[in-house]
């Protein structure tokens, strides 16, 4: 009996089933929350977490991987709104509905056991969510079980709350705090909402209602911090812009974490109706930027006016509001109470490596790492420029990375003037000195080799740009180095050498953050290429290697190097990054089209944000003018068909009624030809006689003139007379 007893209600909690309703699953916080819930198997939270806490890394990962279409038995089964039906519902959703009117959304409320209503991000949401626990309040007595209503509301209900200690600011609100909250002025309508939907649970245990006050959402595909790790990954600011004097502290939380929080509330139905979901940090505004800044960015913060948030394109009022709220704030029930396998309990960070990465790898950032090698004149630059424009890549020319680093090495070298503020100080402090050896050593290079730089430097410089922020971030086209087998290994090789003796004996280490993904190999016959060289014009020659003698000198130096067993491309193939190998010369294409085509298919499609607006509005526009133009290409084409068309009929008319007149005249000529001998008969032998008896009839008048005439030409007939 007693096996029994401890089987049954381990069978019921595997049968047992929760519908969750989520509004707006196509927005960022309430689709991350239903695809955690989603995957969420009811009553786990129930379960101590202890010994797994040692394991918190693991779970994350399960938890970042759990995002298959299939569920798991036993899982939360969530439907929800979507805003627009343009968007694709989201593969965890079992149903999902788009302006529907307000009675049929009633009804798939009310076949729910859990309604959570997300008003942290959109405003316009509120109304709603209002209507919705009044109307599920009306209902109650028709209510089969218990119904859970969540209220998903943001701290900024509390941004203008008085300091529990005047003369102690740093003294976190907790949850116990909450009739002393006051609201910003910007969310009078989200503090009403809270406060009626705590009202409507006091009544009975057949409606329990909440009110969760978020902090600050980030991670996954960015929330608010969208606009920053946007503008830090395209790198085309110098320094990412700190509203105000950025001292401010935002209360934050994982938007994986805020999930979490909510399958407690769903599991646990605790007392206590007012929640706060925020991390253990203390962040300021200047600790997000500056980590953004100095993991994905430039490195660099720069403080500006308040006024300035509002210039940002992808940030609302509402974010702005976020940014610059000033409030400590601590989970102490959450903590106490609730069973939550957290993502970021320490903040933003203390886990911004977990963050970015998953950041990338939802919005689809990866670099794309491509080295294009060939003999001189094979078209290497105008393939990199072209793919690097395509994929919007670093284009690494050597020539430019060692211009750049020694222009470097002298600003650094050069005499200061003056400070140029706090940020830029720490960058200022390099060692001066050592910059100064570097640059002597490659004066005397130059020097000794009649003006080349040795390989060391080379690839240092090299290496050091392929490790810098862009290329980490989007990637970069290699444009024609390494040139040896012997260059590529010291360039791509690994510097820890302790991972270099795990791995002795089964490959030789490499440096994953510079190998490039695409190795691409370009060639053609020794005549084709100059053949080229030859058709160049004088003014693109001049002053360049594609003089004859430096010509043909280098494409011999490319031949006798890449006959060695050691080549280049052996390197890579050893590394199993197989060479896409183009015959240039096979393509004959002057413009190198096809050869890009070909890399483009190979590479696949770009993986960065995708066009901006501008872009758009450009690339709408031209699609518009080719349209307009083709139109009227078609147009003039059509008029032009009709118009000769029109010629060849009235051409074709006019023979026809000339050949119409010829025939009707040579109808008339042959009739006449043909009545000659007719008339010539008639006149000898017929009209005489037919003439003499017509008169004589006309002197008789006869009753029967016919017959009168037939009798008299019978009488008279010459022949019988």
């Amino acid at each position: 009996m007693a096996e029994e007893e401890e089987i049954t209600p381990q069978t019921e909690k595997v049968i047992r089933i929760q519908r969750v309703f989520i509004n707006l699953l196509d927005s960022y916080s309430s689709r991350n929350i239903g695809k955690f819930l989603s995957n969420c198997v009811v009553g786990a939270s129930l379960e101590e977490i202890t010994e797994e806490e040692e394991e918190e890394d693991d779970s994350k990962s399960a938890m970042a991987g759990a995002s298959s279409p299939k569920m798991k038995e036993g899982t939360f089964q969530i439907v929800g709104t979507l805003s627009t039906l343009e968007k694709p519902a989201p593969d965890f959703a079992m149903e999902t509905y788009c302006t529907i009117p307000r009675e049929d959304l009633l009804m798939r409320l009310l076949e729910c056991d859990v309604i959570i209503y997300n008003i942290s991000e959109n405003p316009q949401q509120v109304e709603e969510a209002i209507w919705a626990v009044s109307a599920l309040n009306e209902e109650i007595s028709h209510f089969e079980k218990r119904k859970v209503f969540i209220l998903v509301s943001t701290v900024m209900t509390w941004a203008r709350s008085k300091p529990l200690d005047p003369d102690d600011s740093d003294i976190p609100f907790t949850e116990e705090d909450y009739r002393r909250r006051k609201n910003h002025p910007n969310f009078l309508d989200h503090i009403n909402a809270e406060k009626m939907v705590l009202k409507f649970g006091k009544n009975g245990k057949k409606f329990m209602t909440y009110v969760v006050a978020a902090g600050l959402q980030y991670g996954v595909d960015g929330g608010i911090l969208h606009s920053f790790f946007k503008m830090a990954w395209l790198g085309e600011v110098p320094a990412l812009p700190v509203f105000g004097d950025g001292t401010n502290v935002i209360p934050a939380i994982h938007v994986l974490d805020l999930a979490g929080m909510i399958q407690n509330i769903i599991d646990h139905v605790p007392k206590l109706r007012y929640l706060v979901a925020v991390d253990e940090s203390v962040h300021t505004l200047e600790d997000f930027v500056k980590c953004i800044s100095k993991h994905t960015g430039p490195g660099k913060i720069q403080k500006v006016p308040k006024e300035n948030a509002f210039l940002t394109k992808d940030l609302t009022q509402e974010n702005i509001d976020h940014l610059l709220v000033n409030l400590r704030m601590e989970a102490l029930f959450v903590k106490e109470n609730f069973n939550i396998r957290w993502v970021a309990q320490a903040g933003f960070v203390e886990n911004i490596n977990s963050i970015l990465k998953e950041y990338k790898q939802s919005r689809g950032l990866l670099p794309i790492k491509v080295c294009i090698l060939g003999p001189p004149a094979v078209g290497k630059s105008s393939i990199a420029e072209a793919l690097s424009k395509h994929y919007k890549l670093h284009h690494v020319k050597l020539q430019d990375v060692i211009s750049e680093a020694i222009a470097k090495l002298e600003a650094i070298v050069a005499p200061k003037d003056g400070g140029e503020g706090e940020e830029g100080e720490e960058e200022e402090e390099e060692n001066v000195d050592d910059a100064q050896d570097l640059l002597d050593g490659i004066k005397e290079s130059m020097e000794q080799n009649a003006g080349q730089l040795d390989d060391q430097y080379i690839i240092r410089f090299v290496r050091e740009k392929l490790k810098s922020m862009p290329c980490r971030n989007q990637g970069y086209i290699l444009d024609g180095f390494p040139k040896t087998y012997d260059q590529a290994k010291d360039l791509f090789s690994q510097e820890d050498e302790e991972e270099e003796d795990e791995v002795r004996g089964k490959m030789f280490p490499f440096d994953k953050l510079t190998i490039p993904e695409f190795v691409c190999a370009l060639d053609a016959s020794d005549e084709f290429l100059k053949e080229r060289v030859i058709n160049l014009p004088e003014s693109f020659v001049a002053g360049t290697h594609y003089s004859q003698d430096r010509f043909l000198g280098a494409l011999s130096d490319y031949r006798d190097i890449n006959t060695e067993d050691e080549t280049v491309f052996n390197y890579f193939d050893e590394l199993e990054i197989h060479p896409i190998n183009i015959d240039v010369g096979k393509l004959e294409d002057a413009q190198n089209r096809l050869a890009v085509k070909r890399l483009i298919k190979e590479i696949g499609k770009p993986r960065n944000y995708g066009l901006t607006d501008e872009e758009k509005a450009e690339e709408e526009r031209r699609a518009a003018e080719k349209l307009i133009a083709k139109e009227a290409v078609e147009k003039a084409e059509r008029d032009r068909q009709e118009a000769v068309e029109m010629a060849e009929k009235m051409a074709r008319w006019e023979e026809w009624n000339k050949r119409l007149e010829e025939v009707k005249r040579e109808e008339a000529e042959l009739l006449e030809a043909q009545s000659v001998p007719l008339r010539n008969y008639l006149m000898t032998y017929v009209m005489p006689t037919l003439m003499q008896g017509l008169n004589e009839c006309c002197k008789v008048r006869p009753d029967d003139p016919v017959d009168f005439l037939a009798e008299y030409l019978f009488k008279n007939n010459p022949e019988t007379q």
